[in-house]
């Protein structure tokens, strides 16, 4: 292989031509982001989208990688004098790393090895000679090869056995085969360490476990992982278990390797010490080669489970500009209350105490509506955090309460996941310098209710907390991964030029956080952007950022309406071309759908922008600065359903989505313990993929079927049949994840009323 054949391996992963992906490599190695060359390079790259984009990036990177450490392998080869044609070709044809590295390990330096030792005694010229003459006795000519450090024929066929195990262990093609029938007939095999039963309860379902090493799921393989590393499990790969000793397919292979076919003396001899190097050495090595493949394969899967995870939370529907109430639940401590504007601006903070030990419930709800009246709440976000069920009943009391005609808020259930991370960070302390750390918690809150992408971006991505087993991965990769989703999802929505903070700004194509910075700082001094070329006159914002930037960027009701839409400056001759056409003022056309498909597309065609950018400009003008985010739903939670305990089989409920597996999603039900709808319990038909029928944010109704109090595990279903076929399921799932992600949910019927609602009266007027 060489790097020229780098495109064409990418176009065949892909689904693409070697002329596409060449045509991509060159422009992210310029310096092109993938948002940019997806949405404003389709002639270029034949119309690449992200998700293939991304793809080639990744792959790009190993594999000049890979082709960086081929070269390094032949530069030592080559200077030990050792290159030869055929072991060339070989590295040459090498197609991973592990098999580069393979075909290495004879010339790679080593620490002495027992068989450098038994080759310095002459013992090379033992094994020699069993191999010439099978027929002879090997302890007969063994004793032609004694010295003072191998005085006696065992020790000296000792020392034979070392090296020819040596020369087994450094076989390409033989580790190569053996590794490929481990991966087919081993099993995976899992006990406990005796005397941890009790400490490691979570892990009970791989006490005594066994499966096919081909065939282990992503979840279970880092669960077991998860459970070895904290010492609970012991981990193995079984393979041959059933054959007699020396006669396994393994064991035959290595024996086949220095043909050790016959009846001899020294055929048997180097069969049996074929066999030892297998026992010995080689299944020992092979077996952690293939546990750590296993791990990366789990990790790799691991990572884009939560990385589509992600992007559906990131993507969420955004409940708008209007008045919201963030309360961060909290019983001790209590709950900590803020209030922002339409535009997310603070206007308001307070702390309640409604739960031991003051338990100053009218207090608290007075302080509520004084705040929901004084600043015209629309919606209320609470935290999905300790006392979070208590505290939503607190508001829906509340809401009950207040006169009938008044307008009454929305309360929503939100995930708070990283909301303290958020609060404790200096960007959250330069944003609110003089606010205890506690209500800057409940200002994030309220905030994500609004729009959860303009919110989240300030969090780094792991802290979001929408995976599973997320610590247990290549914390680089997973934070290179979810960097590339935050990205796309900001590029893919757009950005308001004016009101965006620096977070926001900083996951712009092109921008990164000193831009950002320096766009906030502009804008403070100067005012709004009037147009995009505006963003020019930032001190080191040039030419090529604006390129990769501008078009994510926007500025509504500014001095050119084009700069609201995603069109590009660069075809704004084609948009007004375009309008032109229609013999129409552009801020009468945008908009008009009709108007435009009556247009041609391929008569707007010219030499710098085809098909492909005449059709996004249409539908962009047809639809300008559209919001690809979903319209706000929120779901219905039960009343007096508040905890696991409160949970029965065949409850039907309503909750929603928050995280999904490979196995199946996670539903929050309102019982802070998110059940699991299994794979297998999605759907009446087959399920192959679960994000082909869920993804987290939707609103699903679902059927209790199993609840395990001790455990803390709920099964639901989504099945017509409700989920009867479920109890005949085994269960698969590794220890619990932690409190996924919540959706937005807004609680259920509201009802009541009593003397206290007098006093609110007031507080709202008829």
């Amino acid at each position: 292989m060489s790097l020229t054949r780098i495109p064409s391996l990418i176009a065949a992963e892909i689904g693409a031509t070697p002329q596409q992906v060449t045509a991509a490599i060159e422009l992210l190695d310029g310096g092109a982001t993938v948002p940019f060359v997806a949405r404003y390079r389709k002639e270029v790259t034949g119309g690449l989208d992200d998700s293939q984009l991304r793809r080639l990036e990744e792959r790009l990177g190993y594999l000049r990688e890979l082709e960086a450490r081929r070269a390094a392998i032949a530069e030592s080869i080559t200077g030990q004098g050792k290159m030869t044609d055929d072991l060339a070709r070989a590295i040459a044809g090498a197609a991973t790393k592990a098999e580069l590295e393979d075909i290495y390990l004879p010339y790679k330096p080593k620490r002495r090895t027992k068989a450098m030792i038994a080759r310095e005694a002459g013992l090379q010229g033992l094994l020699d000679a069993i191999l010439a003459d099978r027929a002879a006795d090997p302890v007969a000519l063994a004793s032609g090869f004694l010295s003072e450090g191998f005085p006696d024929a065992k020790s000296a066929l000792e020392g034979a056995r070392d090296i020819l195990a040596e020369g087994l262990a450094e076989d390409a093609g033989l580790l190569g085969r053996l590794r490929d029938h481990m991966r087919k007939v081993g099993k995976l095999s899992a006990k406990v360490v005796p005397g941890k039963e009790a400490a490691g309860t979570k892990f009970a379902d791989y006490f005594a476990h066994s499966e096919d090493f081909s065939r282990v799921p992503s979840h279970r393989a880092l669960a077991m992982f998860r459970g070895r590393n904290e010492e609970v499990l012991t981990l193995d790969l079984d393979v041959d278990a059933d054959s007699p000793r020396g006669e396994s397919p393994a064991e035959r292979a290595c024996g086949a390797a220095v043909g050790a076919g016959g009846n001899g003396p020294g055929d048997r001899w180097l069969r049996e010490a074929a066999a030892w190097a297998w026992r010995v050495k080689i299944r020992t090595s092979l077996t952690l080669d293939l546990m750590a493949e296993l791990r990366e394969a789990a990790e790799a899967e691991a990572i884009r489970v939560f990385a589509r995870n992600l992007k559906d939370l990131l993507l969420a529907a955004p409940a708008g500009g209007k008045a919201t109430m963030g309360l961060d639940p909290g019983i001790r401590t209590g709950v900590k209350v803020a209030v922002v504007d339409a535009t997310g601006k603070l206007v308001a903070t307070d702390t309640i105490y409604p739960f031991q030990p003051k338990l100053d419930v009218k207090g608290a709800q007075m302080t509520l509506a004084r705040l929901i009246g004084a600043h015209g709440v629309k919606l209320i976000a609470i935290g999905n955090g300790t006392a979070s069920r208590e505290t939503e009943k607190l508001v829906a009391d509340l809401l009950a309460l207040l006169p009938a005609g008044a307008e009454k808020p929305v309360k929503v259930v939100v995930s708070e996941a990283g909301a303290s991370v958020y609060s404790a960070s200096e960007l959250a302390a330069r944003e609110f310098p003089d606010l205890d750390v506690s209500l800057r918690g409940a200002v994030s809150i309220a905030r994500r209710l609004q729009d959860p992408l303009a919110e989240l971006v300030k969090i780094e991505p792991k802290a979001i907390g929408v995976g599973q087993y997320q610590h247990d991965v290549d914390q680089h990769r997973l934070a290179k991964v979810l960097d590339a989703v935050v990205e796309d999802a900001v590029n893919a929505v757009g950005v308001d030029l004016n009101t965006a903070s620096a977070p926001l700004l900083a996951r712009v194509s092109g921008v990164g956080p000193g831009l950002a910075e320096a766009i906030v700082a502009h804008r403070d001094q100067n005012g709004p952007f009037a147009t995009r070329k505006d963003l020019l006159k930032v001190p080191r914002l040039g030419p090529k950022a604006f390129e990769q930037a501008a078009g994510f960027l926007r500025i509504r009701d500014g001095a050119e309406p084009l700069d609201a839409s995603s069109v590009h400056p660069e075809a704004y001759d084609v948009a007004r071309k375009i309008v032109a056409a229609c013999g129409r003022d552009i801020r009468s056309l945008m908009g008009d759908g009709a108007a435009l498909k009556r247009l041609n597309p391929a008569d707007f065609v010219d030499d710098r922008f085809g098909l492909p950018t005449v059709k996004d400009i249409l539908a962009e003008l047809e639809k300008p600065g559209r919001d690809p985010r979903p319209s706000f739903r929120t779901a219905t939670f039960s009343e007096g359903v508040n905890e696991i305990t409160d949970l029965k089989p065949g409850m039907v409920l309503e909750g929603t989505v928050t995280n999904v597996a490979a196995f199946g999603a996670f539903v929050d039900i309102g019982v802070h313990q998110d059940g699991l709808v299994h794979v297998s319990q999605l759907s009446d038909s087959f399920v192959k993929d679960p994000h082909a029928v869920v993804k987290a944010g939707d609103v699903v109704r679902v059927r209790v079927v199993e609840v395990d109090v001790p455990r803390k595990r709920i099964g639901l279903s989504m099945k017509s049949d409700g989920g009867a076929s479920a109890r005949d399921q085994s269960r698969e799932r590794g220890p619990a994840p932690g409190k996924p992600a919540r959706g937005p949910m807004q609680a259920g019927p509201q009802g009541g009323g009593n003397a206290f609602a007098e006093a609110l009266k007031g507080k709202f007027g008829r």
